[in-house]
């Protein structure tokens, strides 16, 4: 089934992401609420007007997809749209729920190996292992985040890519290939956000604008 979805991305170098993700999402496309190609350009607009216009786009959303790319915490958005997703809003008497939240890793010069790696352990088990320090803590504290996880290897404690973290991270490739597999199961969880030790908020910095 398809989900109202929003895209949080650094528009400077993922706008192609955006993109591209659009278009997979072929007819599902829709149920897109977030910007385009099309849209406006409101980067001299005053902070409160940007701020309300990407809560009006969120708020009618299930799913952010976030795109993760080499210079995403420089943006000024990204974190507050991640927490805005997160919280339970109010707006006319409505009360919005937790957005699910899925990453698509962006490829650079056709690589995801800017910010992950592939470590085989000594026994044998194979998992990857992301540059936390390039993403933004709200990302990070809802990764591995589940209460009671199931370990797809007891011994190394890995676990399953989807359903062990609320925010799960895919390759931008293998998200394009089967958006809908990780748009519903991003949205199944946040039906089951109590399984999830889920961080809402970022940490205001003394110099932040918001």
């Amino acid at each position: 089934m398809a989900r109202k979805t929003f895209v949080s991305y650094k528009y400077s170098e993922a706008k192609g992401t955006r993109d591209r993700i659009i278009k997979a999402l072929g007819d599902d496309a829709r149920f897109y609420q977030g910007e385009t190609s099309a849209s406006p350009d409101l980067t001299d607009r005053k902070t409160d007007t940007i701020k309300n216009h990407l809560k009006k786009m969120i708020f009618d959303t299930s799913v952010t997809i976030v795109v993760i790319s080499p210079n995403i915490k420089l943006s000024k958005w990204i974190d507050w749209e991640l927490e805005y997703s997160l919280k339970n809003t109010t707006r006319e008497d409505r009360t919005s729920g937790s957005n699910g939240i899925v990453g698509v890793i962006q490829e650079v010069n056709g690589s995801t190996n800017w910010i992950e790696k592939y470590i085989t352990t000594s026994d044998g088990c194979r998992y990857r292992y992301l540059d936390k320090d390039l993403m933004y803590e709200i990302i990070n504290n809802n990764r591995f985040n589940r209460k009671d996880p199931e370990f797809t290897c007891p011994q190394c404690e890995t676990v399953n890519s989807l359903e062990g973290s609320y925010i799960a991270l895919i390759n931008e490739k293998d998200f394009l290939s089967e958006p809908e597999k990780y748009i519903e199961n991003a949205y199944e969880k946040s039906k089951r956000i109590n399984e999830f030790n889920i961080t809402k908020t970022v940490k205001k910095d003394l110099f932040s604008f918001w």
